[in-house]
């Protein structure tokens, strides 16, 4: 690695042929000591991988320097195709670094056999549900036993999310919630996966920023939100799965 222009702050990666600027070097170096402290003070860290542009991120961090950090992603069973693509080629990257979690088989009969295949959009009621059995349910399995949790939401997200601080305690679920990438920007996010030569969903190139189950996924229009293909039939105030607050209490903060 050798800088190039100095003084516009610029670092140039010889090995990549890219150019990554010294404050996203500087929070990247941050973002991997904030973690490694986690886990000096947590113990049992993990991190729940949404397969979406943060996450290749955090997945590189992890997977290349945090080797005590578990990585799990939930297979919902309606996710696309191009996101199943995306997970053989992380796995060709890193190995067999990320467990795929599913559904509870029983829970999801139970589910369609109650408010059909595609019931979640007959109200809102019935499409956390959905979120609940195919997401929620194998998120709670998946995180029994750790101390803290990881998420790759940034501020610019949503209004809610931009309440949330680097490390909070979760009251809903009973661990520790830790946000290292709450202070990225879009670009910042992509520079990296450009820089790293990181895989990532093609469907973000035919204008999906936001990528869930398939059915529950739309590509969005010039001026749109990032999140505006996300339950598009729906408010934006409850365009949550559940895993994230759709409304934000008083955060308790780390001291």
């Amino acid at each position: 690695m050798i800088r190039s222009g100095n003084n516009r702050g610029w670092l140039y990666f010889h090995a990549m042929g890219e150019l990554l600027t010294l404050d996203l070097e500087h929070k990247v170096t941050r973002v991997r000591q904030f973690l490694a402290a986690s886990v000096r003070t947590h113990g049992r860290v993990i991190y729940a991988n949404s397969l979406g542009p943060e996450a290749m991120v955090l997945t590189d961090i992890i997977a290349s320097h945090l080797p005590e950090i578990e990585i799990f992603s939930i297979d919902t069973g309606r996710l696309p195709e191009q996101t199943h693509e995306l997970l053989a080629r992380l796995e060709e990257r890193y190995g067999p670094r990320i467990r795929l979690v599913y559904p509870d088989a029983q829970a999801l009969q139970s589910l369609t056999a109650a408010v059909g295949v595609n019931g979640f959009r007959k109200n809102l009621a019935a499409r956390l549900s959905c979120c609940e059995v195919r997401k929620i349910e194998p998120f709670k399995r998946a995180i029994a036993g750790f101390s803290a949790w990881i998420t790759g939401v940034r501020r610019e997200h949503s209004a809610t999310r931009a309440q949330g601080l680097t490390e909070e305690w979760d009251a809903q679920y009973g661990l520790y919630k830790l946000s290292p990438l709450l202070e990225w920007t879009q670009e910042q996010t992509w520079q990296y996966i450009r820089a790293r030569r990181l895989p990532y969903n093609a469907l973000h190139d035919a204008q999906y920023p936001s990528i869930g189950c398939a059915p529950c996924t739309r590509a969005i229009q010039p001026g749109e939100h990032q999140r505006a293909g996300r339950w598009w039939w729906e408010e934006s105030a409850s365009r949550e799965c559940g895993l994230h607050p759709r409304v934000r209490h008083a955060a308790v903060a780390v001291v």
